[in-house]
């Protein structure tokens, strides 16, 4: 019997949308056992090709509205396959199975068409079209065989090997870590294929790792020929007749307080006591914007970078040596530019009176933040003696950034307190250690005084009616925070949501309460995982996180694209010249600006972590078979994360390695449960674990519950390798199915 695609659509189509189950649709067309696959063939062409709409129970109906929308968006690949589109204009990711995905490859535009919903009731769909590709190259392991070679990529999430034909593969010996040119984008029969235009050399070569996540994000490293050219002619003095027309502070006591490895320095600060309690504040900027025009070559590439970017051993800055470490550098001893935020603050940390105007400093001093803390906490007699004349002021810094911390923690300004990890290098550039970065009442000093200077800066230019650029976070998500309460209230904590308000307060109250005890670094984390991103954007729409009803990025300039921009615009207000015209320009222009420097900003993020990933799996590579205490992080189908205590180190525990029993993922309590024997790993749990396998390829760290064998350990897999079908949400395993089989949505 042939079964024919125009009936059964047209059956559909008179079906008054009406959903068919596919055994009941067997019986309408008289379709046998022995046809079963026949008509299941034809069903799914007509669901590929939209017609048809794949729903829940394995029922079929009539694709209509939007069910069949075409979505557009951007792919993110997973590395076991599949992947999932996010849709530009919002909404839900809609999932894309991986035999869905045979031509297409992580990042691409492409336009999806939705077709079914999953057991979970998340929308899934099928790739219709690409609009654009996101790579035109790739870095990763070359291997080379007789007559060919292929290109591992260091991308996990593209799953699929870059085909290199004889004659294309360069100087390239196998095992090198190369830069490939595609030349032919996969197809579902047939691999990409490319070319091998760079070869950056062995994969153990600490340069080679920078270098090679350079590539791997596409990171403008190389200033092009014109940019620096207009870098160096840059006068590195400020013009007498320039001064003239600022502000001139270079009679104040002004110091930078920074990093000790810090080379650029784009904010200085003072203070002095007034009567009744009241402090003055003086938040000193570099001028970037007097030096780097609109529409200039200088311009041009920062706006590209958008942000400069810091791995462990190197800085990818955004602007050229010239500017960043030379004039517009806020070097002690030196006439330097500036815009100035000066704020007077009554006793109680209020603002009373805020004014903005170009000046000129002279920085008396450049503090780090140790010498700071050694005299305003240590009293070390050393850094007393050293910076006596400074010391009355850094008193009075102090004490005013004391007052701003307690304003804003009133108000329900969010502090999350989340060790940070610092990567120590030796001369060779090998990881020598990974340590707590430290975070001192001079950290304070300086981050209060910034975040005064931002929310005055963009109050002040709000209050004008200049569209501007915004710092905004938004509300996290209700169902999140839902998650969030019913979670922590197994560890006896409350966290109170009414309505559809959600105040930041709250927050505030539960980390207080979490502080100092054991699953404190857990709540603070899945706190904040249950918040949406900061980003840029050319409307006000707060600041969540700070409280704060209107905020902006305004003192890196140096460094950040958008506070360049608000630089211009707050100078534009100031000198009056920001006249109709100049504002619908803004309004049209800012939109842009915003969305392309908050996508640079989390590529920046991405490499910065990734880089921060490898010194550490550089730094384990050696200690297989040690023993650490730690903490679980996350809680996966397929294991747990435990972070080390000493080392600030992650790696898996996967669920193959733990003792055997069946075992259940429950999602919203962020655990693993063995159905036999009652284990329970939860997220905050302690545990002791030993060091299994690091692998550098797959940049993944393995551990095991200490004091449980470990068979094999030189072959040791992960659990997505050993166990692909782990259950997940209590499904049970089908007969005859080893322990860890079952399905996996």
């Amino acid at each position: 019997m042939k079964i024919r695609k125009d009936a059964i659509a047209r059956f559909f189509q008179e079906s008054a949308g009406e959903a068919y189950e596919f055994r009941e649709l067997m019986r309408r067309f008289g379709v046998g056992k022995g046809e079963r696959l026949q008509l299941k063939t034809v069903v799914d062409e007509l669901v590929d090709a939209g017609k048809l709409v794949k729903l829940k129970g394995n029922r079929y109906g009539k694709a209509a509205g939007a069910a069949v929308a075409v979505v557009t968006g951007r792919l993110s690949a997973h590395r076991d396959g599949y992947g999932f589109v996010t849709p530009e204009g919002g909404g839900e990711d809609i999932f894309i199975p991986a035999r869905y995905l045979r031509e297409n490859l992580h990042g691409d535009r492409v336009e999806v068409r939705v077709i079914a919903r999953g057991r979970t009731g998340k929308p899934e769909g099928r790739i219709v079209s690409t609009l654009e590709r996101a790579l035109t190259r790739l870095v990763g392991r070359f291997e080379k065989s007789k007559n060919f070679g292929h290109v591992v990529p260091d991308e996990q999430r593209i799953t699929r090997d870059l085909f290199i034909p004889p004659g294309f593969t360069g100087k390239a010996e196998s095992g090198q870590v190369v830069v490939a040119e595609i030349t032919l984008y996969p197809t579902p029969h047939r691999s990409a294929e490319g070319r091998i235009v760079e070869v950056l050399g062995w994969p153990d070569d600490p340069g080679v790792e920078a270098e090679t996540i350079i590539r791997k994000f596409d990171l403008p490293h190389a200033f092009p020929d014109q940019v620096l050219a207009a870098a160096r002619a840059v006068a590195q003095s400020v013009a007498a007749d320039e001064i003239k027309k600022r502000v001139d502070l270079r009679g104040q006591q002004t110091v930078t307080i920074d990093g000790e490895t810090a080379r650029d320095f784009d904010d200085a600060v003072s203070v002095k006591k007034e009567r009744g309690g009241r402090v003055r504040l003086w938040v000193s900027i570099a001028d970037v914007s007097h030096y780097v025009k609109p529409a200039s070559p200088l311009d041009a590439e920062a706006y590209l970078r958008s942000t400069s970017v810091y791995f462990p051993d190197r800085c990818i800055p955004m602007l050229p040596e010239e500017l960043s470490n030379g004039i517009c550098s806020l070097n002690p001893e030196v006439e330097r530019l500036t815009v100035t935020a000066e704020i007077l603050f009554d006793k109680g940390g209020n603002p009373v009176q805020a004014l903005f105007y170009p000046s000129v400093i002279r920085s008396c001093a450049r503090l780090t933040y140790t010498a700071v803390k050694g005299i305003l906490a240590d009293n070390d007699p050393e850094q007393l003696n050293s910076w006596s004349h400074l010391v009355p002021q850094l008193r009075l810094m102090e004490e005013l950034a004391l007052r701003l911390m307690e304003k804003r923690g009133k108000r329900g300004s969010i502090d999350f307190d989340l060790p940070e990890p610092e990567i120590i290098l030796d001369l060779q550039g090998q990881t020598e250690a990974i340590i707590r970065a430290e975070r001192n009442i001079a950290h304070r000093i300086i981050e209060e005084f910034m975040l005064a200077a931002n929310e005055a800066v963009a109050a002040h230019i709000e209050g004008e009616g200049v569209p501007s650029l915004y710092r905004v976070h938004e509300a996290p998500d209700l169902a999140k925070l839902s998650d969030f309460s019913e979670f922590i209230r197994g560890f006896g904590y409350e966290f109170r949501i009414e309505g559809e308000a959600i105040d930041p307060r709250e927050f505030q109250r539960l980390l207080a309460e979490a502080e100092g005890k054991p699953e404190e670094k857990m709540i603070n984390e899945m706190l904040l995982r249950s918040m949406k991103q900061a980003r840029y954007a050319a409307e006000n729409l707060g600041h969540f996180g700070l409280a704060a009803p209107c905020y902006t990025h305004f003192t890196s300039p140096i460094r950040r694209y958008p506070d360049l921009v608000v630089h211009r615009i707050l100078k534009g207000v100031l000198a009056g010249k920001l006249k109709e015209k100049e504002r619908e320009h803004l309004a049209a222009t800012l939109p842009e600006i915003a969305t392309h420097t908050s996508a640079r900003e989390r590529v920046a993020m991405e490499a910065e972590r990734e880089i921060v990933l490898l010194k550490k799996i550089q730094f384990m590579r050696d200690r297989v078979g040690e023993e650490f205490d730690g903490f679980i992080t996350g809680v996966t189908p397929y294991g747990f994360y435990v972070e080390l205590v000493e080392l600030f180190v992650e790696g898996m525990v996967p669920v193959a390695t733990l003792p055997a029993d069946f075992y259940r993922y429950l999602e919203k309590q962020h655990s693993l449960v063995g159905e036999r024997g009652g284990a329970l790993y939860r997220i905050g749990d302690r545990v002791r674990v030993r060091l299994a396998r690091v692998s550098t390829e797959r940049k993944q760290i393995d551990f095991v519950l200490a004091g449980l064998k470990l068979s094999g350990a030189e072959g040791f897999l992960s659990a997505q390798e050993q166990y692909p079908k782990i259950p997940v949400k209590g499904k049970r395993p089908g007969k005859g199915r080893k322990r860890g089989g079952g399905g996996n949505s």
